[in-house]
């Protein structure tokens, strides 16, 4: 029997409740092994991380969430994928002074991608894909990009100390954490990037525009703490979701598990909701958040159903697993 009472548990079955049709990008096989290619050049792997990349499968994700656009676009967004979810490894390792430091350095590669010198592998991926971003998108999106890879850092770093102290955070302040470690808010800046798009800041600042892109974030964040847990839990990682509500709601696993299933469903119900509340802003910019939320829909399915293709959350079984939904607690000391 493990630390949680239970050797296994169920997974909320998200994918029966989410309705919205799955599309790939056409081009998703060459810009999927493209951008596996740029970042291998300059990310200093071993062996056993470079195949634990390789079956990350990024560009299959970019190219479920961005399926209409041309292949430049998914080009660079399929870079800034991989290169999202390799931060975020790097920064599993990190101290509050390498985080800090890693921040920095992205940040004023993003600030100054043809100016800024440096010889760190992050800086350069950095420089070079988003050179590609700012060359095409919007003066707004541009902005969006680089404000909320800033508000990704600087809760990632909240996150790094709250690991190193053994800090498990109370349900409220983790939601509003978790919804910028997660990543999401420059991937919806990408939505606007790749439809050639560029929203005006009082639409995208719309109270309802706003709740569409938080119940996006939510179900795509919240459910990845579920598909998250049972690696998380091996390596000891209390910041997920299933922790916190254990330990607050006083849930055993299970229990948990379903309260946070229930959350993501619920979601998926307000995005429904709100989009029905969608104000006009004229003819041409009505068209364009139409694109915006057919964006934010397939970032939605998209999310989901890669979960189970990529490696990373259920090694090879995740087609068996997305069936049956029974999940095995891994040992706390097992490598991942």
């Amino acid at each position: 029997m493990s630390r949680f009472g239970a050797d296994s548990f169920v997974l909320p079955d998200l994918v029966a409740h989410c309705t919205y049709p799955l599309s790939l990008n056409p081009e998703w096989y060459p810009v999927s092994r493209g951008s596996e290619e740029f970042l291998l050049k300059e990310a200093d792997f071993s062996e056993k991380k470079r195949g634990i990349f390789m079956g990350l499968k990024a560009g299959e994700l970019t190219s479920a969430c961005y399926p209409h656009c041309d292949a430049f676009s998914l080009q660079v967004a399929s870079d800034f994928m991989g290169y999202l979810f390799t931060l975020d490894d790097w920064s599993d390792d990190f101290d509050e002074h390498d985080t800090r430091g890693l921040a920095d350095c992205v940040m004023n590669a993003l600030r100054d991608p043809r100016g800024f010198e440096t010889d760190k592998p992050a800086g350069i991926l950095a420089k070079n894909f988003f050179s590609r971003y700012v060359s095409k998108g919007g003066p707004g999106c541009i902005k969006r990009f680089v404000h909320t890879m800033d508000l990704f850092f600087l809760a990632v770093e909240r996150q790094t100390i709250d690991r190193h102290d053994g800090i498990v955070p109370e349900l409220e302040s983790y939601i509003p954490i978790r919804r910028d470690t997660s990543g999401c808010k420059p991937c919806f800046a990408l939505i606007e990037f790749a439809a050639n798009i560029d929203l005006p800041d009082e639409v995208v600042e719309h109270p309802t525009i706003a709740a569409l892109e938080e119940a996006t974030n939510d179900l795509i964040t919240w459910s990845n703490d579920i598909f998250s847990f049972n690696v998380e839990q091996s390596r000891g990682d209390t910041h997920n979701m299933i922790v916190v509500v254990m330990r607050e709601r006083e849930l055993n696993l299970q229990d948990a598990v379903d309260f946070v299933g229930e959350l993501c469903k619920q979601s998926i119900d307000r995005f429904e909701h709100d989009r029905r509340t969608i104000p006009s802003w004229g003819p041409e910019i009505d068209r364009d958040v139409q694109t915006y939320i057919q964006g934010l829909q397939d970032w939605i399915v998209g999310s989901l159903h890669w979960s189970f293709d990529t490696t990373r959350y259920f090694g090879q079984d995740g087609a068996e697993i997305k069936l049956h939904r029974h999940i095995k607690l891994l040992p706390l000391t097992e490598a991942v």
